[in-house]
Order: C-alpha cells, then sequence, then structure tokens
C-alpha cells in the first residue's frame, strides 16, 4: 500500500497528477512542470516535501557518534542552528546516503535522509550507534515543506509573521514555535525547508496557496536541482561510487589525525592512488535528451550519464556524467544510436536564477 503524507488531498484538489516515489504517492506535476520550474526561478514555488525522513540524534556522545558515523566533521558546527551537508559511507567509502545535519546543542542534533533510502540508513545508523551513548529517532510526526525561490523568503516571513526569519544566513536554522525554519534547498534557489507538525501542514500550504505560491512536483524538484548541479542519490552517486569520484570531495573532511571516520582509510588510499573517475556537467544542442546509462565516449576511454534532461532555465539538453579522469572540453554522447557532441562543464548550470556555464 502506498504511503500518503498529511498533504495528499491538497494535491489532489490542486490537480497533482500522482506516482508512486521510493513507496509515496507524490505529485510528479500539477499540469505543467516548466510553469512549476519557471516559477521557482522566477517567483516562488512549493513542494511536499515529507516523504523525507527527520532524524533526532540526542545523547551525551551525539557529536562524538556524527563525528564517527560521517564523511564531514559536525566539529564544524559550533552555533546552534548551523547546517552541514555531507555523505554517510561505508567501509570502502561508497556513499550509502547523502544528508543534511543540523546542530541544535552539543547533545542534539537533526538530520534529514532520502526517503528512498529510509530503511537502510535507519539500520545503519543503529548499528554505527552502538558503543555511543545516543538514541536515534525517527520524527515521523513532522510533514517538511520547501518553499524556493527568490520572493519565497518574504513571502514565508509574512505568513509566519517572522521578520527575523529574513537575517537568516544560508545554512542555519532555527526553532519557531514548534515549527523548525532552515535556510536550505534543493533547487539552486533561495528558500526555506520548514519542518512543522503534520496536523499543521495542511493550514500552512493553504496559505502559501493563497500568497500566490505555486505548488511543484517531482518534475520540477528534478530538473531544478540538475540545474543546479545537485546530486541525486541512487545516481550520482551510489554505494559504488565515493564522494571523491561524485563532485562532493568539499563535503569530505579527511583530518583523520583528529578522528577516524566509516569509509576515511578508503577514501585515503583512493587519494593516494588517485581518483580514477569524475563526475562533471555536460551541455548538448538542442535536439536531443541525454537519459540516465547514455554511454559517453571520451579520450580516456567510456563514461556514463547518470542524470540527463532539458534544462528550461539554460534552454538547452543537459546532463551530469561520471567519466575517466582527464581533461577534455567536449565529449561524444550516444543518444538512441546518434553520436551528439556535449560541452564538458563545472556544474551547477544555474544558480539563482543565473546561468552559470558558457553556453557558446
Amino acid at each position: 500500500m502506498e504511503l500518503k503524507t498529511p498533504l495528499h488531498n491538497a494535491h489532489i484538489a490542486a490537480g497533482g497528477q500522482m506516482v508512486n516515489f521510493a513507496g509515496w504517492s507524490m505529485p510528479i506535476h500539477y499540469g505543467s512542470q516548466i510553469k512549476e520550474h519557471t516559477a521557482v526561478r522566477e517567483t516562488a514555488g512549493m513542494f511536499d516535501v515529507s516523504h523525507m525522513t527527520v532524524v533526532d540524534i540526542q545523547g551525551a556522545d551525539a557529536k562524538a557518534y556524527l563525528r564517527f558515523l560521517l564523511a564531514n566533521d559536525v566539529a564544524k558546527l559550533t552555533q546552534s542552528g548551523q547546517a552541514l551537508y555531507g555523505c554517510m559511507l561505508n567501509p570502502t567509502g561508497g556513499i550509502i546516503d547523502d544528508l543534511i545535519t543540523y546542530f541544535i546543542n552539543p547533545s542534539f542534533y537533526r538530520t534529514v535522509v532520502n526517503a528512498a533510502t529510509r530503511e537502510q540508513d535507519l539500520a545503519w545508523m543503529q548499528s554505527k550507534a552502538e558503543s555511543f551513548d545516543v538514541k536515534i529517532v525517527e520524527r515521523d510526526d513532522l510533514a517538511m515543506v520547501a518553499v524556493q525561490g527568490p520572493k519565497a523568503r518574504h513571502i514565508v516571513s509574512e505568513i509566519l509573521k517572522g521578520p527575523e526569519l529574513l537575517e537568516m544566513k544560508p545554512f542555519m536554522s532555527t526553532p519557531f514555535g514548534d515549527w523548525f525554519v532552515a535556510r536550505t534547498g534543493y533547487t539552486g534557489e533561495d528558500g526555506f525547508e520548514i519542518l512543522l507538525p503534520a496536523d499543521q501542514a495542511n493550514e500552512f500550504w493553504q496559505a502559501l496557496l493563497a500568497a500566490g505560491v505555486v505548488p511543484c512536483g517531482l518534475g520540477a524538484r528534478d530538473s531544478l536541482r540538475l540545474e543546479g548541479g545537485l546530486n541525486l542519490y541512487g545516481q550520482d552517486m551510489t554505494t559504488e561510487t565515493t564522494p571523491l569520484e561524485s563532485n562532493l570531495a568539499w563535503t569530505v573532511a579527511l583530518n583523520t589525525e583528529e578522528r577516524d571516520f566509516v569509509g576515511a582509510q578508503a577514501l585515503l588510499a583512493q587519494k593516494t592512488a588517485g581518483v580514477p573517475r569524475q563526475l562533471v556537467g555536460l551541455v548538448l544542442d538542442k535536439g536531443a535528451i541525454p537519459r540516465t546509462g547514455s554511454v559517453v565516449e571520451t579520450p580516456a576511454g567510456e563514461g556514463v550519464i547518470t542524470s540527463g534532461s532539458f534544462g528550461p532555465t539554460i534552454d538547452r539538453p543537459i546532463a551530469l556524467a561520471r567519466l575517466p579522469a582527464g581533461d577534455f572540453d567536449e565529449v561524444t554522447v550516444i543518444v538512441r544510436g546518434r553520436s551528439l557532441s556535449a560541452k564538458v562543464v563545472k556544474p551547477p548550470f544555474v544558480r539563482q536564477g543565473e546561468v552559470k556555464v558558457t553556453l557558446s
């Protein structure tokens, strides 16, 4: 049986086209993915992300536990509300999941992990907690709404009557009554991700609708995150890839003299030997869309498209691709038997409405 978020009926009422996503009934779009994508780039859009898994980690060893569990180092978090993005690895350095961790206080952290990896994540986190004084609690009593776009923060601050929210810095969070407001997102735009009691989600959703915020589905979420150069777990990174070959080396704190973490030795060995693969951006001419699994021919050997779509803002087919290590500017993508030239670029393609790559 499909799971339903607290906003399921609101999606139906708004004309949401529902699909199964990781066991959840979720809207893929509400009529026009392009309209939804454009709304987030130009004004404000909202996403029901209540299918994501919120996990609270509390106890005397919370910090020590997370320093062992994650490749990024939560010791960087010194101010209440700070957030940190990073990966949870297996012993070979493969990515079990990517997640955001919020620092509440030294004995209380909150994490948000992916819906599709919920069971394996919770099992892994529990197994690694055995020698630490921590309690791991899934917060399935909470809903989660992302409001994204250049007008998103202003609209939310007006609805919540919280002008102080406008002063919140990126990758910070704050309690707001029994709500939790974070200046984070997965679109390449500014905005908030808001955790709130499930029974209050519909009232907030309706207030956003009344303020002109456009409901957006999984389709726009994917095209936005791809233009933003943001990885999708299960495609751009998996247990078979490390952060070093997934354009995520910046999220790894290899300060092994200060701490050990799961996968650290594997990453050190890979770094010493030389990282064999790289995740890059590709821009193609109009005409064909590269899809996941398409072969990419390079001077250093074959690679593969991990995510591909049409980028509405950039007005070009774009992709993320895992290629052999090397320095080259152009490659060939095989799409339905056709050989198409593609330019190699450094993501993001778009950030806060601005095209960041050269199209010529």
